[in-house]
């Protein structure tokens, strides 16, 4: 059946945890009432609670020199300790820590102890390649052990590591390996996707041909079994990892020692290095992940579906679930490799109680229907999870009925790169939950929606999201550009941290996402979130997917132009492009109003895409405008923008 809502989002009904769900929660409500009567004193308790310390902390937060933070400053710990040794050492080293599953169907478990074994072994690869404290590491590797094993690694000995998407070209890599000046990238032959083996190295040596040559060593996984280059800086990871020692001592750093960048794109087309630390970022990174997933870790079973190259898969891969002493699930492949079910299939191997997935890949889910997760048992979940961009209603409505069974918590999260952390999320069994929104703060974090001139939003509206207080993992700057961090966060409004998103408050002040602010769009004065026009073109029946950018128009400003894929069972209606984009643009003026209905609807077959499964908007827009199509080396399918002209003309 097909699961209708009021798109118009002003009397969307609330799902009450269940009794039982509530009784058992992880979080309570006096989570809120601890944070606002001492906000940090209640990072200084969880600091406390969820870390082990080497040399405990005296001072919770410096904010004497703003926007620079400092989170436990004059405390010590080891991050990888925190995330491995420590789990061994209570009792718990045969406790799984991962299960891993290649796309092909080869598969393999690492207990906390064998986890611990393999980073004190590749720590000491590392440091006999002269790799130390400070040093810059770039992971260039797919969705294998090696590359939480990597990041561990490099955390241990106090390196930065810079995992940079296995994606992403040579330039981009070349790029980024400059910018840190790394001294070493880890990489492998090749990796699965969709099928086939994607080479990895031949990328790596044009990158690192094309870098200034700070690169001494290439540390090389042996997965895909392709044919490579060779050359004197190259070193096979086996061979190096079964000669190391399996001890390796942890040195203590400061919780200021930072422990990652990770790049972003920036509208200079330079991608900023956002920096992360150690202590706060760990922090909220473990508290988050225990709170807003309801984890019990004896019991639980958890599965983020990120890839370890976006920050989510630093965050809910490798360091808030390995801290908590989780068991996860990690995978190589796309979700419909070798067939469509892939992820449910997954699901019920493992018995994954607890799914974090993006609303992109939901929606993909939607478009084939529910007769293929309907042929697997996922009775297992108890508990889903989305993030990356605004869930519409509909997707939120279909992943709990669907996917949960109707009855178990959705949570709908919003953080990004530069937040290190969840920020805004509703906690499981404490929040009625409510389809598409955010919600609210979660403890300890302070946010407003502010007008343009620095004015907040008073009751219901829409306007700018700011973060109004350090929080433990924010970004401590962009690498290496101190002014470029203060102009691009901190500039608009001083003292507040402007997100860069639009957000809106309900009647009940609930939160909800809008996107990008440059996903916002300027109509005839009016602004109009594209999420908002892209969840009432999905929720029409015909709808599996639509993607809504703002193009240049004479008379208005902007003009809102759609791209929409068909649901399969409505295919037909593809023949007729002009009546089926006429019923749609009624439909968006009747859910929303006149002013939001789509100067075109273009019916496609796809959306452009990154690997990680985001739109490229920007490709569409120029598109729309009549520009020549820009960059797609990003895009998991480069052609797929051939079709799509092909359709618009």
């Amino acid at each position: 059946m097909t699961v209708e809502i009021d798109h118009t989002l002003e009397e969307i009904r609330r799902f009450r945890p269940s009794p039982e769900f509530a009784a058992q929660a992880v979080a309570s409500e006096d989570l809120y009432d601890r944070a606002k009567a001492d906000r940090l004193g209640f990072w200084a308790d969880h600091a406390r609670e969820l870390l082990t310390w080497s040399k405990p902390f005296t001072r919770t937060l410096d904010w004497s020199n703003p926007p620079f933070a400092k989170w436990f400053e004059d405390g010590e710990l080891n991050v990888a300790v925190n995330c491995l040794d420590r789990h061994v050492e209570a009792g718990n080293g045969d406790r799984v820590a991962f299960h891993w599953e290649g796309e092909p169907g080869d598969s393999k478990s690492y207990t906390y102890a064998q986890l611990t074994e393999e980073v004190k072994r590749a720590a000491n690869v590392l440091e006999s390649l002269g790799v130390g404290e400070g040093d810059r590491v770039a992971v260039y590797l797919p969705m294998i052990p090696e590359a939480v094993i990597s990041m561990l690694a490099v955390a241990r000995i106090g390196a930065i590591h810079s995992v940079v998407f296995g994606g992403f070209s040579s330039d981009s890599l070349a790029s980024r390996i400059d910018d840190a000046e790394a001294k070493l990238v880890i990489t492998a032959d090749g990796g699965y996707r969709k099928g086939k083996v994607f080479p990895l190295k031949p990328t790596v040596d044009d990158a690192v041909t094309k870098s200034g040559g700070s690169v001494e060593h290439v540390l090389v996984v042996r997965r895909g079994e392709n044919d490579i280059a060779w050359t004197d800086r190259d070193i096979w990871w086996h061979e190096a990892r079964d000669a190391a020692s399996p001890e390796h001592e942890a040195k203590a750093f400061g919780a200021e020692h930072p422990l990652f960048i990770l790049y972003t794109s920036g509208t200079t087309g330079k991608p900023k290095g956002i920096l992360h630390t150690s202590g706060g970022y760990l922090t909220q990174v473990a508290f988050t992940h225990k709170n807003v997933f309801d984890l019990h870790p004896e019991t639980d079973v958890y599965w983020s579906t990120a890839d370890v190259g976006w920050i989510t898969g630093h965050s809910y891969v490798v360091y808030g679930p390995l801290a908590n002493g989780a068991t996860s699930v990690i995978y190589e492949g796309t979700p419909d490799t070798p067939h469509a079910g892939r992820w449910w299939e997954i699901i019920e191997k493992y018995k994954v109680s607890i799914l974090y997935a993006a609303p992109t890949a939901i929606r993909s889910f939607m478009k084939q229907g529910r007769s293929i997760p309907q042929q697997f048992n996922l009775r297992s979940l108890r508990l889903l999870g989305s993030v990356g961009e605004p869930i519409n209603p509909e997707a939120w409505i279909w992943y709990r009925h669907v996917i949960g069974g109707g009855s178990i918590p959705v949570v709908d999260t919003w953080w990004q790169t530069e937040t290190g952390g969840i920020m805004i999320s509703a906690l499981p069994g404490v929040t009625d939950l409510k389809p598409g929104s955010a919600q609210t703060p979660i403890p300890g974090i302070s946010v407003d929606i502010l007008e343009e001139n620095g004015t907040p939003v008073e009751g219901e509206g829409g306007g700018l999201l700011v973060v109004t207080e350090p929080w433990p993992s924010m970004l401590r700057g962009i690498w290496g550009d101190p002014e470029r961090f203060k102009e691009t966060y901190w500039e608009k409004f001083g003292d507040k941290y402007f997100a860069g998103d639009g957000a809106r408050r309900d009647e009940d002040g609930d939160i909800w996402l809008l996107g990008r602010v440059d996903d916002v769009m300027n109509v005839s004065g009016h602004r109009l979130s594209t999420a908002e026009i892209e969840s009432s073109l999905v929720a029409h029946p015909y709808t599996a997917e639509a993607a809504v950018v703002g193009a240049s128009d004479e008379t208005t400003g902007q003009a809102v132009v759609a791209f929409v894929i068909l649901k399969e069972s409505q295919a037909v209606l593809a023949a007729d492009f002009t009546t089926t984009s006429e019923e749609l643009r009624k439909h968006v003026a009747t859910q929303i109003g006149a002013i939001a209905r789509p100067r075109q609807v273009f019916i496609v077959p796809e959306l452009p895409k990154t690997r990680s499964g985001k739109i490229m908007r920007r490709l569409l827009r120029d598109l729309a405008e009549g520009r020549q199509i820009g960059d797609t080396t990003t895009l998991a399918d480069t052609s797929i923008m051939e079709v799509i002209s092909s359709q618009v003309r």
